[in-house]
């Protein structure tokens, strides 16, 4: 049965107000109720034109409007072309005919507007919006490998022009609060509050009403003959002789510019071979040269064909099933306590790391002790928090007054007697595990029974900390990443004494500080600094074959990273990498085994030991640090390395995306990872694994034949450059039974 999304309601002056509220779903979406609602409205729209004065279109959720129902779109394969072609121009017919109806259309903008939303939004001939910088308005529809099919393409590039269209609004998803939008001329009005918003919409209905009978009384009225309608109800590109804003590509001026916009395109995205920014810049272009509904239809076109491959099938399971699984605490299981939330904490060490976490924190609502050796340098540590919140002040981000109260809520000390009574404590000292223990033993005689401990390690296995503890069930590892301000993950460890409710409680905590958590148990490295070491590793090996090292970062770019990995190894510094190897090697030792030497290592060890240039810390690693000028590879790297190498491109990718898949997978095996969210989402967040891909996990099974594709490959990857490419006899069998990772 069809659930009525759509409400109707019209006043005496004519004005039809139509409230969308979805009542099976905590926000409105373009799913089969919302279809059939919107095209049951619209046809009484048309049957009653006459007894109506306009139409306001509006929310009563807390959002305007989601978008696409992702859930529908997502597993699409090309064998469902048709049918996905056939529905979006089902969806864009009934904004068409809403667009047309001949009547003024507003739409009341009371929450986000993102990627449909704004497109139902665009098909309105007027958007009025609240002004609150919480809400959000933009096509998005690129950071999920997609393009926005429901014509925003088509409106965007008739409203504002071409190059605006794609730089402002379409290449890069960019979502903006209300006021900017209206600066970018999407916004048309904006109001303070809720309340104001219908009131707002109904009276430029009724003023464009007014001035239309005022001008007929000196003759008709101004009307569009194709449509029979009153000017004001019309869309600029409904009317004879409109001009495209800025010109088409055919008009030399534009045509001039237009192979710059393919070439910024490469620029940005690094010689990555992603189809949605290709597909927006085409379907933009091309539907510029023609009328309105065939440059729709043209979008269509493109949408589908994104719908239906792998790259927006792996993003849209990683960024909104995956995601939203996480949202949910899925990972989790079954609860066995209630949500919690602290309201004070204490964070040992207010160094970068530590004074990262106490803005989070802070910005939260959250009291917080920052805690170091010496008063002096927790202060430091504050300022740097003082720094953070500047800068969002500066930014329009946060008024002043809100930055004093997150500075007020934190206080600095050396004492550990000042930590008594927090709910939670989150060490950030250096990565040792002695001088862990020392700092827990201290805080062990001061807090309560009921503190959350909690350790900021990105390698010191959990179960080894928590063994000296006297509450082992209360403590759990928190891997925040850095800059922690611009980091929005938080690897959260379960040690072997680690208690559920524990477990619970640190969930819960970084949802609270708006942090997206992800869940593994323990084991050196964990997860996330298991896998990125294979892939600053992999780039170290590659310069020790003699690859240019130039070709290598570039590939690794080109690839879909992030970043380059020989600037991030510089980044995390040689020496750390050294110190994580020592680690494994005494671990090994204690267990009896032995460390393998692993392909890499001797460049690592030659820069620090031979050439003293142990990361960007120092002015001197891979590349060099000028205090004047952008940093650039050392040169040395050529003379010392480099050799004539014959490998491909591809191969240089795929080195890099088997090695941290491969490493994703023994994870898994190892009882490490237990969820593909976590390993996905922990992936692309955490440690760079290119977001096109879905992550790590989805990448070894999104293809035709699944996991057993990728094993084929790594295979040939182990016969060229060696076993560590060699897959598993776990993994084997995986793919031979036709499963995934989990």
């Amino acid at each position: 049965m069809t659930e009525n999304t759509i409400t109707w309601d019209q006043d005496a002056e004519g004005v039809v107000t139509l409230t969308m509220d979805d009542p099976t779903a905590k926000v409105n979406t373009m799913n089969g109720h919302w279809q059939e609602s919107m095209r049951a409205a619209v046809e009484r729209l048309e049957q009653e034109r006459e007894s109506i004065t306009g139409v306001i279109l509006t929310s009563a959720k807390k959002t305007f409007f989601a978008g696409g129902d992702l859930d529908q779109l997502g597993p699409s394969g090309p064998e469902d072309a048709e049918d996905v072609f056939a529905m979006t121009e089902h969806v864009k017919s009934l904004l068409r005919r809403l667009e047309k109806l001949g009547r003024p259309v507003v739409a009341a903008i009371n929450g986000a507007a993102l990627g449909g939303g704004l497109e139902i939004a665009l098909a309105c001939h007027r958007r009025v919006a609240v002004d609150d910088p919480r809400i959000k308005v933009g096509l998005p529809e690129v950071t999920l490998g997609l393009l926005p099919g429901g014509g925003g393409i088509t409106r965007l590039v008739r409203m504002l022009g071409l190059e605006k269209a794609l730089m402002d609004w379409l290449l890069q998803g960019t979502q903006y609060r209300p006021a900017q939008a209206k600066e970018k001329g999407v916004i048309d009005e904006l109001v303070s509050s809720p309340e104001e918003l219908l009131p707002a919409a109904r009276r430029w209905i009724l003023e464009q009403g007014a001035a239309a009978a005022k001008a007929r009384e000196g003759g008709p009225e101004e009307t569009d003959e194709a449509l029979g309608a009153p000017s004001y109800a019309v869309k600029p590109w409904d009317r004879k002789g409109f001009r495209l804003p800025g010109g088409t590509p055919q008009q030399p001026q534009l045509a001039s510019r237009l192979p710059a916009f393919a070439a910024t395109l490469v620029k940005t995205l690094h010689g990555a071979d992603l189809p949605a920014p290709r597909a927006i810049l085409s379907a933009a272009v091309e539907g510029a040269q023609v009328d309105f509904d065939t440059a729709s239809r043209i979008e269509t076109r493109y949408f589908t064909s994104l719908v239906t491959g792998r790259v927006s099938t792996a993003m849209v399971q990683a960024f909104h099933t995956e995601m939203g699984a996480i949202r949910a605490g899925a990972g989790l299981g079954e609860r066995v306590s209630e949500r919690h939330t602290i309201a004070t904490a204490a964070v040992l060490g207010a160094g970068m790391m530590g004074a990262g976490i106490a803005h989070a924190l802070a910005t939260s609502g959250i009291d917080v002790v920052l805690k170091d050796v010496s008063k002096e340098n927790a202060e430091r540590g504050k300022a740097h928090c003082a720094d953070l919140v500047g800068k969002a002040v500066a930014r329009g981000r946060m008024d002043q007054s809100a930055a004093d109260e997150v500075l007020g809520r934190i206080r600095t000390t050396d004492d550990y007697a000042d930590i008594a009574g927090v709910d939670a404590v989150i060490e950030a000292v250096f990565e040792d595990f002695d001088l862990k223990s020392e700092v827990f033993a201290e805080v062990e005689k001061v807090v309560g029974r009921q503190t959350l401990l909690c350790s900021n390690t990105s390698t010191l296995p959990i179960t080894q900390l928590q063994g000296p503890r006297e509450r082992a069930a209360d403590f759990v590892g928190l891997h925040f990443f850095s800059p922690v301000d611009r980091m929005k993950l938080v690897e959260i460890i379960r040690g072997e004494q680690t208690s559920q409710e524990t477990v619970e409680r640190a969930y819960d905590l970084v949802q609270q500080i708006r942090k997206v958590p992800i869940l593994v148990n323990d084991g050196r490295g964990f997860y996330t600094s298991r896998v990125f070491g294979t892939l600053v590793l992999e780039a170290a090996a590659m310069v020790e074959e003699g690859v240019d090292p130039q070709r290598v970062e570039r590939t690794a770019r080109q690839a879909g990273f992030p970043g380059a990995p020989l600037a991030m190894l510089d980044e995390v510094s040689l020496t750390l990498t050294q110190h994580v190897r020592r680690e494994a090697e005494k671990a090994a030792e204690a267990a009896g085994t032995e460390r393998a030497e692993q392909p890499g290592e001797r460049v690592v060890d030659r820069m620090v030991e031979e050439f003293d240039r142990p990361g960007r810390a120092r002015g001197a690693g891979f590349y060099e640090y000028p205090a004047e000028g952008p940093k650039h590879l050392w040169p040395g790297l050529r003379e010392h390395f480099a050799a004539e190498v014959d490998v491909s491109d591809e191969d240089l990718k795929d080195r890099f995306l088997y090695r941290m898949a491969l490493e994703t997978a023994a994870c898994f095996e190892a009882g490490v990872l237990t969820d593909t969210a976590s390993a996905d989402i922990g992936g692309i967040l955490g440690i760079g694994y290119p977001p096109h891909t879905g992550g790590p996990a989805t990448f070894a099974t999104n293809r035709p034949g699944g996991l057993a594709d990728f094993v084929s490959r790594a295979d040939a990857l182990a016969d060229a450059y060696g076993e560590r490419f060699r897959p598993s006899d776990w993994l084997r069998e995986r793919a031979a039974a036709g499963q995934g990772l989990a």
